[in-house]
């Protein structure tokens, strides 16, 4: 028996267009503050009575934070604040529970390391540490 020749045309298979992936959102989280030690180490005799002093400063990243300290069994909070026109410079003041005041001026050195001056209402000076 004779076979016949069919031509048989091969037909490459094509795949199926891929389903679009889905767009997965992903919500943004607001930045969170950044909270920072600081050192207060003291720069004259009124301060040296004190010892170093420990304080912490919390960057809102919006330009301004909070400030706290305790010397000598008293508490001092308050505001940090970047100077106008200031990416590194600010300023933190402090106010006492038993009246007294703290003044700090400082500059970040880094995003994470800054230095600086702080003065007390009784004179007491300190140069400050900040990070690290």
């Amino acid at each position: 028996m004779a076979r016949s020749a069919q031509s048989v045309a091969h037909v490459p298979l094509q795949p199926a267009p891929a389903a679009p992936a889905a767009a997965m959102v992903v919500p943004v989280a607001p930045p969170q503050p950044v909270t920072f030690s600081a050192r207060l180490y003291p720069a004259n005799d009124f301060a040296s009575a004190y010892g170093m002093v420990a304080a912490v400063v919390t960057n809102d990243l919006n330009g301004r934070g909070r400030f706290s300290t305790a010397i000598n069994g008293e508490s001092f909070t308050g505001e940090a604040t970047r100077m106008a026109g200031s990416a590194r410079d600010g300023v933190a003041d402090g106010a006492g529970n038993r009246g007294n005041y703290i003044r700090c001026s400082y500059t970040m050195n880094s995003p994470t390391l800054g230095t600086g001056m702080c003065r007390m209402s009784n004179g007491a000076d300190f140069t400050m540490h900040i990070g690290g």
